[in-house]
């Protein structure tokens, strides 16, 4: 005769679906539901000269706030800052003398009598304006010399400011926006194992992600046995989780939404791992999507993370594609997060499962 024990008395099957009362998507956690990542960075090492040394960059992550201050900024200084070395120029010439012979003299810029007239001739030279009332004279050698660096200096500036805007605009991180993610992931037993799944799907109808893949990592506290009977710990130790990797099921065509698995087996961080132990751990599951954007060819990446509040234990999704001979296949949205007891799984860890099978 068998006796229970206690492995088979936590291997019991779940009666019920327990959802959580409030899942806190706001505590502390390495990416948040958005993909953000939420890590503070302290006592870099020259940090500012790191950051000019690739400002390219440092624009780009800027909002669009200060981007357009900048902007704005640049453009009216090189127009005050040459505003100033042409106001210079005319004096050394003579423009504003008033020696009485001066009235027979050929000015350096012709039609500029004050400062305003000065700083409206340098808008218009470095901007190519050229209404015609102002204008550099043949006679002014240094005059000639300026507006040649100045109109090179000015298109310089504009080339790098439409740059820095396209390339904002068209940011592949953006593109993340219109990938959805499940705001829960399920752990059911399917395939005489149990899986984990969360569920992806893109918004898009006409612009599909190429070569798209997915990886998952599990990220927890780990206590490492030393030398001397020292324990060192590791605040955020990271695991690959496998999602098909050798059978090449992480690569996707994202066409449909899809359910991302993870087989728990003894490879598994999640191997020892019941659902007691599930609702007291203190885990994040990371999910990293990457693919090609169609249309421009760029990179982007999508990222979301799930905490063991956030995993429910006997449970499956809900299937939102179907067929209806008028439309043919159609998604339905207000099912994506929608999920279902699954009576199957076992409220045990896949080890115990494993080892109740082979007994």
């Amino acid at each position: 005769m068998h006796r229970s024990t206690s492995a088979d008395l936590n291997c019991q099957r779940g009666n019920r679906l327990h959802l959580p009362i409030r899942v806190n998507y706001n505590r502390r956690r390495i990416f948040t539901k958005e993909g953000d990542i939420d890590l503070i960075r302290l006592n870099i090492e020259k940090r500012c000269r790191r950051y000019f040394g690739d400002f390219f960059t440092t624009l780009l992550d800027l909002g669009w706030g200060w981007i357009l201050s900048f902007l704005v900024l640049s453009f009216v200084l090189s127009w005050l800052i040459f505003a100033g070395i042409w106001l210079l120029i005319m004096k050394i010439h003579g423009d504003f003398s008033d020696d009485p012979t001066s009235a027979t003299r050929i000015p350096c810029v012709a039609g500029v009598t004050t400062f305003a007239g000065v700083i409206l001739f340098s808008i218009e030279t470095q901007q190519t304006i050229g209404y015609g009332t102002r204008s550099v004279t043949q006679q002014c050698a240094s005059g000639v010399a300026l507006l040649m660096i100045q109109s090179c200096v000015g298109l310089i500036l504009q080339a790098l400011w439409v740059g820095i805007v396209y390339t904002k605009l068209a940011r592949p991180k953006k593109r993340r926006r219109t990938l959805m993610w499940s705001r829960q992931a399920v752990i059911a037993f399917r395939k005489n194992n149990l899986i984990l799944q969360v569920r992806i799907a893109d918004m898009r109808q006409r612009s599909t992600l190429l070569e798209a893949h997915i990886r998952m990592y599990f990220v927890s506290k780990h206590v490492t046995q030393e030398e001397e009977e020292q324990e060192e710990m590791t605040p955020l130790n990271l695991v690959d989780m496998d999602v098909g990797f050798d059978v090449g099921r992480d690569r996707l065509l994202l066409i449909w939404p899809l359910t991302i698995e993870h087989r728990i087996d003894s490879k598994s961080p999640l191997w020892l791992m019941d659902k007691k132990k599930l609702e007291k751990g203190e885990f994040e599951i990371l999910v990293v999507f990457e693919g090609i954007i169609e249309s421009t060819g760029l990179t982007t990446q999508a990222r979301t993370s799930y905490t063991p509040n956030e995993i429910i234990w006997g449970a499956r999704f809900n299937p939102i594609v179907r067929f209806d001979p008028l439309t043919h296949f159609t998604v339905d949205f207000s099912k994506f997060n929608s999920i279902t007891p699954d009576r199957r799984t076992k409220d045990c860890s896949a080890k115990q499962l494993q080892n109740e099978s082979e007994r």
